[in-house]
């Protein structure tokens, strides 16, 4: 079959069936990370989706939709991301955006002034900006609650709750929600839950399983993979969500750059061998850094320490990348420790090929309130690592000599 249809002598027909039946709903995951729902190209056979770098299409004639008219509303090299998006999480639409926050600002606009969310304390310092500094004026209120403890999230829903909003793992702290506890929560409630699962990536969590009507994630980290870009993307089996986040996503123009998008694809495609090898070499980092002597404390899902490890087990099927961890030494030794890396970069992100170090209460999370942060056991001195694919021992080598002069 493959020789008749690599020959050129076949039809379009059977290439089209062919390629169906290899690339349906049957496939194992790692296959549909690789391929997604795409075919070749019809024109020309090509096997990576070609680049619509273009802004608006030739109608054929008036009152004709052939399905493209303006890349604001939609663009090929844009479906096919967000196909391929769908299909990794197991979810019947995406919608991808141009950042993680274009996303997160696109669910708020589902609410209406007077609406109530209640979200996980831990979460993202963008998001806890986007809620408290700008949501907030246009009547949206927040109560945020240690998710940890599902019967938290029930007891601060109100008449006016809507939302509920979770990170699982969070950022930075790494706390683990129980999804599918909150989720018949938000069911038995009637709430919209949506869950950013950016640290988790659906090679280890698909949060639509556990009742999730969003997944959100910044595109920017995991799934592309190589920071190469800036992204974002929400996906949902609901029809009605998609139609609306389109149609906000139209109306406000928070899209995506046509080569950002075919770049992702790209970023995808290695998704799941990248995460493994995150996984793996996370393992023996939070391993190693559990018993250095200047390690006040690590958190890790992937450590039996972690308090919601047991969950974490049951709902993850690996922990990735993300490690923290406070030293002894506070505030002060944590800097040294930052200053003093060399094969780990000081730098904002999180989810690359490269090991990244951050101090989240001076990068990241700047502008939440000292006092939020120490409520929730963010201390001054906590510092995030977000462990690449380079050999482990040369990661723990570089920690190794930070850490003796810290």
């Amino acid at each position: 079959m493959i020789d008749e249809i690599w020959t050129g002598i076949f039809s379009e027909t059977l290439l089209l069936d062919y390629l169906a039946r290899r690339t349906g709903s049957c496939m194992e995951f790692d296959t549909t990370i690789v391929r997604g729902r795409s075919k070749p190209d019809p024109t020309t056979g090509a096997i990576i989706p070609p680049l619509y770098q273009t802004a608006t299409y030739v109608l054929e004639e008036v009152g004709r939709d052939k399905g493209f008219d303006y890349t604001r509303s939609s663009n090929p090299t844009r479906q096919e991301l967000e196909s391929h998006l769908a299909a990794i999480e197991g979810g019947s639409y995406a919608v991808a955006f141009a950042s993680g926050m274009a996303g997160a600002d696109s669910c708020m606009k589902l609410l209406e002034q007077g609406d109530h969310v209640v979200c996980c304390d831990d979460v993202y310092g963008g998001t806890s900006r986007l809620f408290n500094k700008l949501m907030s004026n246009y009547g949206v209120h927040f109560s945020y609650v240690d998710s940890q403890d599902a019967t938290n999230v029930e007891a601060a829903i109100r008449p006016e709750t809507k939302m509920v909003w979770i990170e699982t793992p969070t950022n930075p702290l790494l706390k683990i929600t129980d999804l599918d506890a909150v989720g018949k929560i938000a069911k038995k409630h009637d709430l919209l839950y949506v869950v950013d699962s950016t640290f988790a990536t659906p090679v280890f969590l698909k949060p639509l399983e556990y009742g999730a009507d969003i997944v959100l994630h910044s595109t920017t980290k995991y799934l592309s993979g190589h920071n190469q870009l800036i992204g974002g993307a929400v996906i949902t089996n609901s029809e009605g969500l998609f139609e609306k986040l389109k149609f906000i996503q139209k109306s406000v123009g928070a899209v995506p750059g046509p080569f950002d998008c075919w770049l992702t694809i790209l970023g995808l495609k290695t998704l799941h061998l990248r995460m493994q090898r995150h996984w793996e070499n996370a393992e023996k980092v939070a391993a190693y850094l559990d018993e250095h002597p200047k390690v006040a404390k690590v958190t890790y899902p992937g450590l039996a320490s972690h308090p919601m490890h047991e969950i974490a087990v049951e709902q993850m099927s690996g922990y990735s990348g993300m490690i923290s961890f406070e030293l002894n030494g506070g505030l002060e030794a944590g800097k040294t420790l930052m200053n003093s890396v060399d094969l780990c970069l000081l730098a904002e992100s999180l989810g690359s090929v490269e090991t990244m170090i951050t101090h989240p209460a001076t990068m990241t999370h700047a502008e939440v309130p000292r006092e939020d942060r120490l409520a929730r056991g963010f201390g001054d001195g906590l510092v995030r690592l977000s462990v690449g694919v380079e050999d482990a021992n040369d990661i723990i080598a570089d920690l190794e000599q930070a850490l003796e002069r810290a």
